[in-house]
């Protein structure tokens, strides 16, 4: 990597961090300031069902926005039929920058990490020129694109959780992934073409749709597949079953537990409000359309069981949502068959987040260390022998992105180049077990 690039990519990551870290006054998302766009609603005669998942159904250009100021890039949005988490067609954005000197034959799909249950979050609108609270993760996520940029890579950044904000369901991270890439390489004015080799890349949120998009893609869009060079990821979620057991209580990060209750019910159509305690039911219906931003650290105290009705302090105990939770563990779905970087960390102490559940253990603060560790291994023993995994004792969700960042880009800089994909199969530390939840009484 270059120095310039390098040094972008600090900057990039020190922004990040300031923008997830800052303090936030309001606990309430404003409404969705996008609604009103044209663009983002298919309004064709034809029935959306009847085009193929990847299909381009609008295209505009812009200039790319930071905070609402428009730079002098030029961003491609296409509007693009996808498959949402029911297995329904859906509408869904995508934006495609060019890279310094790119002649279309290299491109990263870029996953971002905006984490929220508000469809005026996602980065097309950040980059549309559209400034929310929420959406501060995405603005500042414009700087990590920055070395790609540079480095000549084209930069694919589509609206992993849909149009509905489905937060957390990873398998429509996966389709809207694949399906933006289907979308990028068939639109006119985007320079890429199915020719283009692909790497994917994302930390947090972002991981969860780079993941699932890995795994998906054999079965999903075997075309796509072969356009892979390998994905590189940082925080993952696998198992977030695991992962509500682990912050339960914690300082900072129990506010995912309100968001997942949201975006699991919202994805898959479940009504879990029977469940829910008074308590619950206000938090509930005050974070409809939160962020991330709007969680962290707004809740000391919270746990699943203040969340629930006294019967149900064990999750386990509501039916829709083990069934729920089940559909979106990273441990059921296939094995990539392409080389992967994966990353963790597991300092989670320095975030407040002190847990150490039997079965479950520790994590960076909000992801499960022993879960990620578990799910490398599973891939190295179904087949794939092309994985790296790199555990940060010593950093917490937050800080882990300092040295992951660079060397993820490094990494896949050397799967463009042909290099042999380095491998820890063999030497990957125990994980917990990936085994779909069952319901108790």
């Amino acid at each position: 990597m270059s120095r310039t690039a390098a040094r972008l990519l600090a900057t990039a990551v020190a922004a990040v961090l300031a923008a997830t870290a800052a303090p936030v006054a309001s606990a309430v998302a404003s409404t969705p300031t996008a609604s009103g766009d044209s663009f983002y609603r298919y309004d064709g005669s034809t029935p959306l069902s009847s085009y193929a998942p990847g299909t381009v159904l609008k295209t505009r250009q812009l200039p790319y926005h930071v905070v609402g100021i428009p730079t002098p890039v030029t961003a491609v949005q296409l509007l693009y039929r996808s498959t949402d988490a029911q297995g329904r067609p859906s509408a869904n954005v995508t934006t495609v920058v060019r890279g310094l000197g790119s002649d279309g034959s290299r491109a990263v799909s870029y996953q971002s990490f905006y984490d929220s249950l508000n469809p005026a979050d996602g980065p097309s609108r950040a980059i549309a020129g559209d400034v929310t609270l929420g959406g501060v993760i995405a603005n500042a996520e414009a700087l990590f694109v920055a070395p790609l940029l540079l480095q000549g890579y084209d930069v694919v950044i589509p609206d992993t959780e849909g149009q509905q904000a489905d937060f957390a369901a990873g398998p429509e991270y996966g389709t809207n992934t694949l399906d933006s890439i289907r979308a990028a390489t068939a639109a006119p004015g985007t320079g890429l073409n199915p020719a283009t080799r692909f790497g994917l890349m994302g930390y947090s949120g972002g991981a969860i749709a780079t993941d699932w998009a890995a795994a998906l893609a054999p079965a999903y869009a075997p075309e796509v597949n072969r356009q892979l060079v390998g994905f590189a990821e940082g925080g993952l979620l696998v198992d977030p079953a695991h992962n509500l057991k682990y912050v339960n209580g914690a300082l900072v990060w129990n506010g995912v537990i309100p968001m997942a209750l949201i975006g699991v019910a919202r994805s898959y159509g479940l009504d879990l409000t029977p469940y829910l305690s008074d308590y619950g039911m206000q938090v509930y219906q005050k974070l409809q359309t939160g962020s991330i931003v709007n969680a962290l650290g707004q809740y000391p105290g919270l746990t699943w069981q203040k969340m629930a009705k006294p019967q149900y302090a064990d999750p386990d105990s509501v039916p829709p949502f083990v069934a729920a939770v089940n559909r979106v563990n990273l441990g059921s779905a296939a094995t990539p068959t392409v080389p992967g970087y994966l990353a963790q960390g597991n300092g989670g102490f320095w975030e407040g987040t002190f847990n150490n559940p039997a079965g479950i253990g520790t994590g960076d603060g909000v992801m499960v260390a022993g879960d990620v560790r578990a799910l490398a291994r599973q891939y190295c023993a179904t087949g794939n022998g092309a994985i790296k995994y790199q555990q940060y004792d010593l950093l917490s969700h937050v800080g882990v992105p300092v040295p992951w960042a660079p060397q993820a880009l490094g990494w896949l800089n050397d799967r463009f180049a042909g290099r042999t994909a380095p491998s820890d199969c063999g030497s990957i530390p125990a994980g917990n077990s990936l085994a779909p939840e069952r319901v108790v009484s």
